[in-house]
């Protein structure tokens, strides 16, 4: 028998895929063919395609957390401050597949497709909850402040992937995140 994959080898691989093609052109046979193995490699470690996606996602994230926890600190911070500092962290070419395959996901579930739909709304709750614990307000208007925080940052990013950076840089510039 020849090398055998482990668990987290085959993640990386799916990440790859997805980030390069998008989550909706991943399968178990396209990831099996990437790696040259038979997909029944991959149910053995992922034996649905939700588990795969959510893995994946969880992944991207994952990347993700390190920069932001850098760009925010250790201490808490306003919320204009926490958007500020996230803006410039995640408006970055480096940042831009991620971000792709985030709306890519938000879209899907918008559209109902599974298992999208509940993988986006377990994505965009974890992320406002981070957000939550990095934020100075009074812990009654936290969850709502994260929620701002996400609406802003999460809206520049679509501009800055539909129009383009200049057009979210420049709404930025104009929420002073500049």
């Amino acid at each position: 028998m020849g090398y055998k994959y482990d668990e987290r080898e085959l993640l990386d691989h799916a990440v790859a895929d997805v980030l390069e093609h998008g989550i909706a052109q991943l399968t178990f046979g396209r990831l099996a063919k990437r790696i040259g193995i038979n997909d029944r490699s991959i149910v053995y470690y992922f034996p649905t395609k939700e588990v795969l996606v959510t893995r994946v996602l969880g992944v991207i994230g994952e990347q993700l957390q390190p920069l932001l926890a850098e760009a925010f600190g250790a201490e808490p911070l306003p919320a204009d401050e926490l958007s500020r500092r996230a803006w410039r962290v995640m408006s970055t070419p480096k940042s831009d597949p991620v971000f792709a395959v985030f709306f890519e996901v938000v879209g899907l579930a918008a559209a109902s497709a599974q298992p999208f739909d509940a993988v986006a709304t377990q994505m965009l709750d974890g992320w406002i909850a981070w957000v939550e614990q990095c934020l100075d307000v009074p812990k009654p208007e936290r969850r709502a402040a994260a929620t701002a925080v996400v609406a802003t940052i999460d809206g520049l990013l679509m501009i800055r992937q539909l129009l383009g950076a200049q057009a979210a840089d420049q709404a930025a510039a104009h929420l002073g995140f500049a």
